[in-house]
């Protein structure tokens, strides 16, 4: 790897983790697993290793946690709360080791004591008792400065208002992890999802998003426990060793992990690991690894720190689990646009803390790919320790294993209406088996209707999931306009109110919700129309360009009678074969007979159609066998394209043949027509769409909003920046006019400065636009 190789992949892998790192420790909402991060984080790490003068304030190295949010106030930690290396085998622990050795120059006999315990998942905090007494809690936040949350801190049972025993210094910050029971967490989200309210998707978010609730009241009815582990700063020494130091801890009044353990030299290390991960699951709490830490304190003190991670410490992180149970089913989930995902039904095993009943199988080759039948005993392993996946049969030769599962060859649905593969323009069959049936399918009709209430369509308040499958269930709701009819329908809500228990307010509340999107944005009716291959993003396009339903209704319906053949399909996708290509072929007119027969085909290419460019030339030699094929596709190119109605749609910036093609597939079903009418007779008014403004100080100009934006949510910047004429890139270039920086900008702060861009804070940035 060259520097300026290296230079870029740190730059990139530095952004990369700065966003999982805000999304980890700021919105306790992680998109990646921890082995996920891990990967990145080791990638980075080995560059920096390599290319050191890379190295800087905001490299991987250099930072821990995530900048602090401005919802508490920030608290500066007496003494930093830094990360941990990581460790994934067996050899770098007998490194770390070896390297402890070397640093304190030891003799070959003289043993290095290690204190191992459990790496909870968790929360980390750090409580500061001044003469015993509790003044303060903090989240870890950058590992300098974390959040105020003692009052949220204060409704732990675990954690000590007031220190007992004695020998406590008058000052010491107390270290330790904020967690949450796995069968009290199970039982919260068991009673919130009944209940409509969130869930969380694993103990550690819960931790994290109980510890930062606003009201502490709110705080104190959640299930959560503290371990003490570390201090930082203190008024005076307390203990000489590590697990010293755990037992005045414990004799102060924490609670203490039960599984910490002291081992007198590096050899034990591994039999303590080996023996936790085999009691992982059976532990009650999640924990990920294992750390060891040198048991002497005065060693610890020698060995120090290496830029943000101490040399006398290491976390050996646990691989993904795996447990074997037995398949005791396969079932068939259809989605919105009918494809069919086979799923897993698992005879219920725990797996890293967590029941596991269900796995996706993806696809009818992953099924084939596996042999997997029913009854067999399979290996399961949750991946980065999150999604559940099978990895293999464990005894594929049992006798009396029934014959290779059979993938369906019709819907799941009443109707079995056949299912197809589908073909992209290359001649590659898809893995993907859908079901034709569009809303006449009844699980793609519930399906459509999730995505037609969902937050970024309609966004209809008190219809979920479960009561759309209610009253789809009882024939009430079938298609969107159905939703709008039922606020209208006294006598279904009367029967709401009698046998569902729904009280009144209830009821007002989702007429109200109902009736408050009689009138919706254009381009929020688009998307809420669910047509494949059209995303939010489009339909704001699409709105804008047309501006006004009718018009956008009037072009669609144009649109359907004038699509492409298969062939012309296939040959507007072809490599190279832009639209100019198309053109230069339709309007050529090459004779019937070869006038080279003796050329090669690429020379026939160039001799018939010379205004075409090199690279169109090569794919179509490529394409055609004889000179009678290039006539057929100069035929194709002019006789079966689009109509000018279809094509307006395609060439439109940010729609493209595709999406084109999805819009005039679903206007040419009459099904499909005669529902969007019955939705627009439902609706008061369907808003034309607004025109970005051109005339405004941002028109024309790139915008990236970057860090925890105070005054508007990113959705709102974004609509607000677009609307006056602007570009939103979710990355900085050279091309970039502004960053809006909130805090915790990042490594897009970094990037700004290096390309001179522009950088503005929230206020500015309002400033500017008026």
């Amino acid at each position: 790897m060259s520097f300026e190789e290296a230079e870029a992949e740190l730059a990139r892998l530095s952004a990369e983790l700065a966003h999982h790192d805000a999304l980890y420790h700021q919105q306790d909402a992680p998109h990646i697993s921890d082995a996920e991060y891990d990967v990145l984080k080791r990638r980075a790490l080995e560059i920096e290793a390599l290319f050191p003068e890379l190295v800087a304030g905001d490299t991987p190295s250099q930072l821990v946690g995530a900048a602090v949010s401005t919802q508490f106030a920030p608290v500066r930690h007496g003494v930093p709360m830094l990360s941990l290396d990581n460790a994934f085998d067996g050899p770098e622990v007998t490194d770390f080791v070896a390297r402890i050795r070397r640093f304190l120059k030891l003799g070959v006999d003289e043993p290095v004591a290690f204190v191992a315990e459990p790496k909870i998942d968790g929360l980390s905090a750090s409580l500061r008792y001044e003469h015993g007494i509790l003044v303060r809690g903090a989240t870890r936040g950058d590992g300098r400065t974390g959040e105020d949350v003692t009052a949220n801190l204060l409704t732990i049972a675990d954690i000590p208002q007031r220190l007992t025993g004695k020998g406590w210094p008058d000052i010491i910050e107390v270290r330790g992890e904020v967690y949450a029971p796995n069968d009290a967490f199970d039982a919260f989200n068991a009673n919130a999802e009944a209940s409509g309210q969130r869930t969380y998707a694993n103990p550690r978010n819960f931790a994290a998003g109980s510890l930062r609730q606003k009201d502490p009241a709110v705080t104190a009815q959640r299930p959560l426990r503290f371990f003490a582990y570390a201090w930082g700063e203190t008024s005076e020494p307390f203990a000489e060793t590590q697990a010293e130091a755990l037992t005045a801890l414990k004799d102060w009044g924490f609670k203490v992990n039960p599984r910490s353990t002291a081992v007198e030299d590096g050899s034990g290390l591994i039999p303590l690991y080996d023996g936790l991960q085999a009691d992982r699951a059976t532990l009650g709490y999640d924990i990920d690894g294992v750390v060891y830490k040198v048991d002497r304190l005065d060693w610890q003190a020698r060995l120090g720190f290496v830029a943000r991670t101490p040399r006398w410490a290491i976390a050996h992180k646990f691989p993904a689990q795996q447990a074997q149970t037995v398949l005791e089913g396969i079932d068939i989930q259809v989605g919105r646009t009918g494809s069919h995902t086979p799923v897993a039904r698992l005879h219920p095993v725990t797996v890293g803390g967590v029941v596991v009943r269900n796995a996706t199988l993806h696809n009818a080759d992953e099924i084939e790919r596996l042999d997997v039948r029913i009854g067999d005993t399979v290996t399961l392993q949750r991946a980065g320790d999150v999604i559940p996946q099978i990895l293999n049969v464990v005894d594929p030769a049992r006798p009396g294993r029934p014959a290779a599962y059979a993938f369906q060859s019709v819907c799941a649905c009443p109707l079995k209406t056949p299912l197809v593969k589908e073909t992209n323009a290359s001649g590659v069959e898809s893995v993907v088996r859908r079901c034709t049936g569009e809303l006449a399918c009844p699980f793609q009709r519930i399906e459509h209707l999730k995505h037609f209430v969902s937050r970024r369509a309609f966004d209809i308040e008190g219809l979920g999931e479960k009561q759309l499958i209610l009253f789809h269930e009882r024939g009430w709701i079938s298609e969107p306009a159905d939703i709008f009819s039922l606020a209208r329908d006294e006598a279904r809500l009367a029967e709401l109110r009698a046998e569902d228990g729904y009280g009144g307010t209830s009821v007002r509340n989702l007429i109200a919700g109902i009736d408050a999107r009689r009138t919706i944005g254009l381009d929020r009716f688009i998307y809420g129309l669910g047509v494949r291959d059209i995303g939010e993003q489009t339909s704001i396009v699409l709105s804008r360009a047309f501006e006004t339903w009718p018009a956008f209704e009037s072009a669609c319906i144009a649109a359907s009678g004038g699509l492409a053949s298969d062939a012309w399909t296939r040959l507007a996708e072809s490599h190279a074969i832009s639209p100019r290509a198309l053109s230069v072929l339709a309007e050529a007119m090459p004779a019937e007979t070869d006038p080279w027969p003796e050329a090669p085909m690429e020379q026939k290419v160039a001799l018939a159609f010379p205004a075409l460019a090199a690279p169109a030339r090569r794919s179509l030699a490529l394409l055609a066998n004889n000179w009678s094929d290039l006539l057929e596709i100069s035929r194709v190119a002019r006789e079966e394209g689009p109509s000018d109605s279809l094509g307006q749609i395609a060439g439109i910036s940010g729609v493209g043949p595709v999406a084109a093609r999805a819009l005039a597939l679903f206007f040419r079903e009459p099904h499909n027509r005669a529902m969007v009418d019955r939705l627009v007779a439902q609706m008061t008014r369907i808003e034309d769409a607004e025109r970005p403004k051109m005339d405004t100080a941002v028109a024309g100009k790139t915008v990236v909003f970057t860090g925890a934006l105070e005054r508007f949510t990113r959705d709102e910047a974004k609509a607000r920046a677009e609307s006056l004429g602007a570009k939103v890139s979710g990355s900085v270039s050279k091309k970039t006019d502004y960053l809006v920086a909130g805090p915790g900008a990042g490594s897009k702060m970094a990037d700004a400065l290096k390309h001179g861009v522009t950088v503005l804070t929230e206020d500015e940035w309002l400033a500017l636009i008026g």
